[in-house]
């Protein structure tokens, strides 16, 4: 098949240059002023303080944080520990800080960051009394687990091979004190098989999990100083991953049966099934004082339930608004929450036996959340999301995605908010694909059927459309796909399209950077029968002539997960059938390496596009 834009693969070709110079001028024409005179809003909404992650030791609890243009790592309501602007003025370059923990007495800290935006990182460990640097490995190095005057770590091997002579990519645990490192578990196992150790609550028992890729998983058990002893406790086919031993009982969230998640017990290779499957899936699960609390996942929503260790469910907690609620840590007696909805930011919760806030961020103002349900194509019910301020303008910004198991839940998106005080609605929609509804919901919109995927979200675009509002639809990466799709198929469903970082050639996706890896959730396009339902759907290759409405398309030149080529090679066949197209491309950065003021300004470009259009 012929391919008319396939130069515009080669990035460095003077015409591509060229052409993002002229179109990124062109964008900034269409919006104006308008971008400008957002900003400052934009930027209120984005910076305010974010918790990203906390962790429970006895000398108080140390916190995570995104603030205005930095990352911090701090003693809750204390002293900073770590701070990624004082990080990048010692490496003189840009810093993202990925994570942390630390051990549970509240003396050590290992916290890992990467530089200028690369997925490779550097972990340091430090002395929290005295702020000394006790350690500094790289790359790509995870899992700390602190234990006496030692830790494990994880190694993940990019290149070359592992201690035991296997070829990168691989995955390896060491052992690491004064007396230098040793590997002590994963020999002789292979590329796609990842590693990761916690300790039971009590300190006395490490937990392993061994996956293959995101499929099989295996659990190993043992006295937590001697890796010699760890053995296989269980094994199971789909996703699996231990909650906590005990009194020698191993207790598992599994996926087993529809894979919507239950909690069982093993002793003794014994298998005794705690919290059955519900209706809706189990996401998380842990122990705090001798009970189970768990994350359940209703209409996209969460809601703690609390179990005894027998499985009888002794109370269930709501949020005042529908929202994503996780554990961050804890420590067998009690635990951290963290809770997130579409205008607030944090919560910071503890729980031992009941729900305590300890601090968190809120957008003032007066806001409702509504929730909806649309009958798609084939008679499936569909979930929506609808975020209102005081007055209804009746124009709608929709966003969606709908693929790789992944579910949509209340979150924060600072740049909705000008939309909505402006009288505008933002929806969001729980399209299948994803993981709203467990396992079956994620494979009704994968490989042959993701034509069920685009049909979900024209019923939601539709109803919206039947109600008087006026529409944009917007997606990124394979929501990117999502609306590319929709635009083609059935462009009077929406009012603008807003199409970000996106998934558009579905006959040359697996040619292009990792494009590869997505084969298991699209399909082959070198296999005869998938080309078929690709090429079915394939935004690239279905553009004809007709009324389009207005439509961004934007991306990131350095972005080396999704191939930028997707986004201006669907630019220039939309360009060609004369639809009102523009192009914006960020030349400063990728997917993971922009500055937090270049992200800004992007997400005010995406709502000067929106007050614009609809």
């Amino acid at each position: 098949m012929k391919d008319p834009y396939a130069w515009m693969e080669n990035l460095e070709d003077e015409r591509v240059l060229r052409l993002v110079e002229e179109e990124n001028e062109r964008f900034r024409e269409f919006i104006g002023e308008l971008s400008d005179e957002l900003f400052p809003e934009v930027w209120e909404y984005y910076s305010m303080p974010t918790l990203y992650g906390a962790k429970l030791t006895e000398k108080g609890i140390i916190a995570m944080y995104k603030e205005r243009e930095r990352q911090l790592i701090r003693w809750l309501g204390g002293d900073v520990i770590v701070d990624s602007k004082a990080l990048e003025e010692e490496l003189n370059d840009e810093i993202l800080l990925q994570g942390f923990t630390a051990d549970g007495k509240g003396r050590f800290l290992a916290y890992s960051f990467s530089i200028g935006g690369a997925d490779e990182g550097i972990t340091r460990i430090i002395d929290l009394k005295t702020g000394k640097l006790i350690d500094e490995m790289k790359p790509s190095v995870w899992n700390v687990t602190f234990l006496g005057d030692g830790y494990y770590f994880s190694r993940f091997y990019r290149h070359g091979e592992t201690p035991d002579g296997v070829k990168a990519p691989a995955v390896r645990l060491f052992w690491k004190d004064g007396s230098g490192e040793r590997m002590v578990f994963g020999e002789g196992l292979g590329s796609g098989y990842f590693i990761s150790l916690r300790k039971s609550a009590d300190g006395e028992t490490a937990m392993v999990t061994v996956t293959f890729g995101w499929n099989r998983a295996e659990i190993y058990v043992g006295p937590v100083g001697e890796p010699d002893r760890w053995e296989k406790a269980y094994s199971a086919e789909v996703p699996a991953e231990p909650i906590d031993v005990i009194d020698g009982k191993l207790y598992v969230l599994t996926r087993e049966g529809k894979g919507l998640g239950k909690v069982v017990a093993v002793r003794d290779g014994e298998v005794t099934e705690i919290i059955p499957e519900g209706e809706f899936p189990l996401e998380w699960a842990i122990i705090v004082d001798g009970k189970i609390l768990a994350g359940r996942l209703v209409h996209a929503s969460y809601r703690l339930e609390i179990y005894s260790l027998d499985g009888e469910k002794l109370d269930e907690v709501k949020f005042d608004l529908p929202g994503s609620a996780h554990p961050l840590d804890t420590d067998g007696k009690k635990a951290l929450i963290r809770y997130e909805s579409f205008t607030v930011p944090y919560r910071l919760y503890e729980f031992d036996g009941k729900l305590k806030l300890v601090e968190g961020q809120e957008v003032e103002g007066d806001f409702k959340v509504e929730e909806d349900f649309v009958v798609s194509k084939d008679g499936t019910r569909v979930h929506y999301f609808l975020v209102k301020g005081e007055r209804d303008e009746k124009k709608a910004w929709v966003f969606g995605y709908g693929g790789f198991n992944i579910a949509l839940t209340p979150r924060f998106f600072p740049q909705a908010i000008p939309f909505i005080k402006r009288g505008g609605t933002f929806a969001m929609a729980n399209l299948r694909g994803g993981s709203e509804y467990g396992e079956e919901w994620h494979r009704a919109g994968m490989r042959e059927n993701k034509q069920n995927v685009f049909d979900d979200f024209i019923a939601v675009l539709g109803k919206l459309k039947a109600e008087g509002y006026r529409v944009a639809a917007w997606g990124r990466s394979n929501g990117g796909l999502l609306v590319s799709a929709t635009l083609t198929q059935r462009p009077d469903v929406m009012d603008a399209a807003l199409i970000g970082y996106p998934v558009i050639d579905m006959l040359r996706f697996h040619k292009l950077y990792i494009g590869s890896v997505w084969v298991p959730e699209y399909g082959n396009p070198d296999d005869p029968k998938d080309r078929e339902f690709l090429l079915k759907y394939s935004p690239y290759h279905n553009v004809k002539p007709g009324k389009y409405p207005p439509t961004l398309i934007y991306t990131g030149l350095h972005d080396d997960r999704v191939h930028p080529a997707h986004a201006l090679k669907f630019f220039m066949m939309m360009k060609e059938v004369g639809a009102p197209v523009y192009l914006r491309v960020e030349t400063k950065s990728g997917h993971m390496g922009a500055s937090p003021e270049t992200r800004a300004r992007e997400l005010t470009d995406l709502v000067a596009f929106v007050i614009r259009t609809v």
